[in-house]
């Protein structure tokens, strides 16, 4: 059996592009107060779906939104360093969201959370495109996309670009 038989269409690109769209009024709506809000994407298509809540916000918006690549590895996060592409001066009293597609023990996000605790920060939310809710770690999205019920067996792919869509295996 081919791989494209065997994972079924979740969220088509339509879908995915409005996702995204509702979860940046949201973010608006919740932030409204602020001048300017970072966006710090998990590197992947955490920061690929950073990017695009950003371009989202921008349009909706009189924020001014900064993207940031959080680096970690994901498979191992307890043993890597986490890297931010900014210096931590400019987090100071700003307004955090952690964006990465999948939400699924919540490992990636507690470590990529690292950084932000170490400084003095003023809050910090999470979005996620699609929540599987298997959590380990107590990270509850303040944004979601869209929420699936999977087994742990189950493989969430998340495509970000020309031909967004997000796929279970």
């Amino acid at each position: 059996m081919s791989v494209d038989t065997a994972r079924e269409l979740v969220l088509d690109s339509e879908k995915v592009t409005q996702k995204i769209k509702r979860i940046a009024y949201e973010i608006y709506e919740n932030n409204f107060k602020e001048k300017s809000i970072i966006l710090a994407g998990i590197d992947g298509q955490g920061y690929s779906f950073a990017k695009l809540l950003a371009a989202e916000l921008e349009g909706i918006s009189p924020l001014h939104i900064k993207v940031v690549k959080v680096s970690l590895d994901k498979l191992a996060p307890q043993q890597s360093e986490v890297i931010l592409d900014i210096e931590s001066k400019e987090l100071k009293r700003k307004c955090i969201i952690l964006a990465d597609d999948v939400l699924n023990s919540g490992r990636t996000l507690a470590y990529g959370m690292k950084p932000f605790l170490i400084t003095d920060i003023k809050k910090i939310e999470v979005a996620v495109l699609v929540n599987r809710s298997h959590t380990l770690f107590p990270i509850t999205p303040t944004y979601t996309g869209y929420r699936l019920t999977t087994t742990l067996n189950d493989h969430v792919e998340v495509v970000l670009g020309k031909k967004s869509a997000v796929y279970l295996h």
